[in-house]
């Protein structure tokens, strides 16, 4: 019988320009002589013979012949008398003599189903990672893999790898019309292989890494690498039960923001970076040591260069392969949450770099991307900016986050520059954006995308934190989205922390001039429910590290230091506080080396560290100090006006309004005697911290065990006590009756 497929076809085939493979090759039905027959088809350019050989091994091996020189092969075999024709494999020779058996990839159903395009092209497919990439699938005891991936506008694309030597002609995918999805199932296949898809666009060809992909090399290398996310066995399911019936709003959350690759290095190696089993053991320890209630990491998803800090995203969906494979981030998760630590990821959904194998121009057209550079461009960072306007584009970033929530057990994300998604002129002249359908400047598609992402997040994931980097003033970040917010649960103070760091940098004799830098923060406190970050961003680019940006000698940095901490953690707001901050690290941060953790030898570093530790422990135990964050009826003026003397006094309430903290910071480093101050009522005060005391390096200067209020009212109070005020310093009273 002569094959029935056009010359034509078998030439899109052969060039790599056939949309859909599955037409030519695997099982075709066919009439041969009047009788129904199986056309079995493979296009096997490095073989010289082949044969179908039934599943069952009953029967001789049919021979196929070759119907096109560039090695396309075609069987005729009898259709059975009754039933689906019988699984089949193919023989294969290659150059040289040597024979491989395998199935055939053509001959396998798809993994994707109508529904499931129906939903990726309305982009709300939620756990799309369960369909996209590489999934490890049996079908019919066939074990394998399946790839599926978006390109809608790829003449054809291929999956290559060390297992078809990287030759696109072997396993083109076929394209689900008109969703613009590939996909093909390739058994034999297993965890650890490496591969890219090899997508043609006209006469252009260009290797991927697959942006769904799970796992990547190590950089510099750039492939994807097929992993199981299912192997991991979780012990973190008390965890995970509380963290669902948690308000977190109501409870004390500190977050250590770290790098994980400039924590520590060993000690032996110190060009080496931990793995995240070591680091797992190793920072559960500290930061149960120090209080933190959260660890909070610089991105961990793929990114080809360390100097970005992985804000410049290519891998969403693989854990970076820099300290061990996906289950060791698992482990390093379920760690935590075994000692109750919770986990929240920096997540980059702004913007992607131009990397080659990256998500730019993906299948040769902008699609990830806007194609006007007026939209698509950020210029600050040479980066893409994302067309949230493309159902694909939200579906593909929502079901990221949720991924890490489901697969990691995430307990929250840090979405970074929110700011720059909100805005289309975003830094940028007049002329360079383009604005909206209503002539504003608002990015109504990245609006729709926030909410969208952290209605989901919250609904299918009840519990976990969504937390916005945004440093305007836009209204509503962490409101509710059905009372016109864009539904994150925090939002970080960016306000707080620049008037707050440039008050503390002026000397203390000028500070007196800029008393509204710290009491301005108490104007807008309560409109947010915010976070007040000291994070990674205030110790780079020249600025120095935190110690060395105190004024002074060294005595005076650290009192500062200990001041500044005191007073933010006694603010309302949730806190974070970057990576060496806590004990003092000198040197500006660099992302390719230690922290200097050499500097606990000295009693300075040591005290601050104590100290730092104290406020988590205060913080943590007193409900004054979190339970009412975001509620102005937690906190109380007591006295902002005295800028001659740079001291500020006020009251932190719990839900409980009998339940209270008074709090004292001086900002100069004069102590202040008998410095009265208004109180509730006369009892016994108890100085409950006093950031001067001489266990964490200061001078001891404060009121023993505590004081006795009198029946003398001051600043519009009942009763007052009389404190002696340390030097740079807070102090913290608690009433007892």
């Amino acid at each position: 019988m002569q094959t029935t497929v056009a010359l034509q076809k078998i030439g899109q085939l052969v060039e790599g320009r056939h949309e859909n493979p599955f037409e030519l090759l695997g099982p075709h039905e066919v009439i041969d002589s009047g009788r129904r027959a199986l056309a079995v088809r493979a296009f096997l350019p490095q073989s010289t013979q082949a044969w179908v050989v039934n599943g069952n091994h009953a029967g001789p091996p049919r021979p196929m012949r070759r119907i096109h020189p560039a090695g396309v092969f075609e069987a005729i075999c009898p259709w059975p008398n009754a039933g689906k024709p019988d699984r089949y494999m193919l023989r294969v020779a290659e150059e040289g003599g040597k024979q491989n058996t395998m199935h055939d990839p053509y001959a396998f159903p798809h993994l994707l189903t109508d529904y499931d395009l129906h939903l990726l092209n309305e982009g709300t497919h939620w756990h799309c990672y369960n369909r996209l990439g590489a999934q490890l699938r049996t079908i019919d005891g066939g074990e394998g893999v399946n790839f599926a991936g978006w390109a809608p506008n790829a003449t054809s694309v291929s999956v290559v790898g060390d297992f078809n030597a990287w030759d696109g002609r072997r396993h083109p995918m076929g394209k689900h019309i008109p969703s613009g999805f590939w996909e093909l199932f390739v058994p034999g296949l297993s965890e650890g292989t490496i591969y890219k898809f090899q997508i043609r666009r006209h006469d252009h060809v260009f290797e991927k890494a697959d942006p769904f992909g799970f796992a990547a090399e190590v950089p510099p290398r750039t492939a994807s690498r097929v992993v199981d996310l299912e192997r991991h066995h979780w012990h973190d399911a008390d965890w995970m039960t509380r963290r669902r019936e948690t308000n977190w709003l109501d409870e004390p959350l500190s977050f250590y923001e770290v790098h994980l690759g400039s924590w520590k290095r060993p000690g032996d190696d110190p060009h080496r970076w931990l793995t995240y089993r070591e680091l797992a053991h190793q920072l559960v320890q500290y930061v149960k040591e120090m209080g933190y209630t959260h660890l909070e990491l610089l991105p961990v998803s793929e990114h080809p260069l360390s100097g970005s800090w992985g804000y410049q995203t290519v891998g969403y969906y693989a854990a970076t392969s820099r300290y061990g494979a996906p289950q060791d981030f698992m482990y390093f998760v379920d760690l935590c949450h075994q000692n109750d630590i919770g986990v929240v990821l920096d997540w980059v959904p702004a913007h992607f770099p131009r990397d080659g194998h990256g998500l730019r121009r993906f299948d040769g057209t902008a699609l990830y991307e806007h194609a006007d550079p007026r939209q698509g461009e950020h210029r600050d960072w040479g980066t893409q900016i994302f067309n949230y306007g493309r159902h694909e584009v939200r579906n593909f970033l929502i079901s990221n986050a949720l991924c890490w929530f489901d697969k990691y057990h995430i307990d929250g994300i840090r979405a970074d520059a929110v700011a720059s998604m909100l805005y289309l002129d975003y830094s940028r002249e007049d002329g360079d954006w383009v604005p909206n359908e209503f002539g504003g400047r608002e990015n109504l598609a990245a609006i729709t995308f926030l909410k969208m992402l952290n209605e989901q997040s919250h609904l299918q994931h009840p519990g976990v934190l969504t937390i916005a980097e945004e440093s305007t003033a836009w209204p509503g970040v962490s409101r509710p989205t059905h009372l016109g917010g864009l539904g994150f649960s925090l939002k970080w103070n960016m306000g707080w922390m620049n008037d707050t760091l440039s008050y503390m940098r002026h000397d203390p004799i000028h500070r007196k001039y800029h008393h509204d830098e710290l009491t301005f923060s108490l104007i807008y406190a309560f409109h947010e429910n915010f976070v007040l970050p000291i994070s990674h961003d205030e110790v780079v680019h020249e600025k120095g590290s935190l110690l060395d940006q105190m004024p002074g000698d060294l005595w005076r940095k650290f009192a500062n230091m200990r001041l500044l901490y005191s007073y933010m953690w006694t603010h309302p707001g949730k806190k974070l506080l970057f990576m060496g901050s806590d004990f003092g690290q000198w040197n500006e941060w660099d992302f390719d080396s230690s922290l200097q953790w050499d500097l606990l030898e000295w009693e300075s570093h040591q005290g601050l560290l104590k100290c730092v530790a104290d406020l988590n422990k205060l913080y943590r135990r007193e409900k004054a100090m979190h339970e009412l964050d975001f509620d102005g009826h937690g906190f109380e003026w007591i006295d902002c006006h005295n800028y001659e003397d740079s001291t500020f006094s006020f009251i932190r309430k719990a839900r409980d309004p009998g339940d209270f903290l008074v709090i004292c910071c001086n900002f100069t480093p004069i102590p202040r005697t008998a410095h009265r101050l208004g109180v509730p009522e006369a009892c016994w005060y108890e100085e409950v911290f006093n950031s001067d005391s001489t266990f964490y390096g200061g001078s001891n200067i404060g009121n023993g065990p505590g004081v006795t209020g009198e029946e003398m009212s001051s600043h519009g109070r009942p009763a007052s006590i009389k404190l002696n005020l340390p030097p740079l310093s807070t102090v913290v009273l608690k009433p007892r009756r």
